[in-house]
């Protein structure tokens, strides 16, 4: 079978509930892991954080993923700010999260392009080194804007990917429908970044209905 390798988009790390798991007063078990030495798995942090929408991905990401064998890992990557793509159990402690807050998700950061677009060439190439012609990386985040799709896109080029449904969606939504297609196994279809990424004309912007 060949390899699908998920990125998801980050959290936001300046909102009420990423304000909550870091506070030094916090007595929640995740606020508690996150201040050990040892921190938290970002999966876990970003989930608390993002609520819906990134429940969603990690969810559906974590029931289609199709490891690559030379690659390793589960087949998921999550993009960060300052730190390019990380496994859903890479560790955010509180240095990282300082320099992580201090990055913005921007084209004009170097701090952030720089290592994301590293990570990206090292898969790139990976993935061209077992020779899978079929093999797709699948953008599960915003595509409507260039954040990570100008830096993606010309090094993963036709192999990026992103679901046709996602067009026109909020992001609650998209983390609804994300949900419901890993509870009912039911994979979403794909299509390439030459694809149109806007609501379609007569879009309602509500989920659409799994098949």
């Amino acid at each position: 079978m060949p390899a699908r390798l998920f990125l998801l988009s980050p959290a936001n790390l300046g909102g009420l509930r990423a304000k909550q798991l870091m506070s030094p007063r916090a007595r929640f078990a995740l606020a508690m892991q996150y201040q050990t030495p040892e921190g938290v798995p970002i999966g876990d942090a970003f989930a608390f954080m993002s609520a819906l929408y990134f429940r969603g991905k990690i969810a559906y990401a974590r029931r289609f993923a199709v490891p690559s064998p030379l690659i390793g890992g589960d087949g998921i990557f999550i993009i960060t700010s300052g730190y390019g793509l990380v496994p859903p159990d890479w560790r955010i402690t509180a240095e990282r999260m300082k320099r992580m807050r201090k990055i913005d998700v921007d084209l004009a950061t170097r701090n952030y392009v720089k290592p994301l677009r590293e990570h990206a060439q090292l898969l790139a190439r990976a993935l061209d080194t077992e020779g899978d012609a079929n093999a797709e990386v699948v953008l599960l985040g915003s595509v409507a804007t260039g954040k990570y799709v100008d830096v993606l896109w010309p090094i993963l080029g036709s192999r990026l990917r992103f679901p046709i449904a996602f067009a026109g969606l909020g992001d609650m939504a998209r983390g609804g429908l994300m949900l419901r297609a890993a509870r009912a196994g039911i994979e979403l279809q794909y299509t390439t970044l030459d694809a149109s990424r806007k609501r379609p004309p007569g879009a309602t912007g509500k989920m659409p209905p799994l098949e």
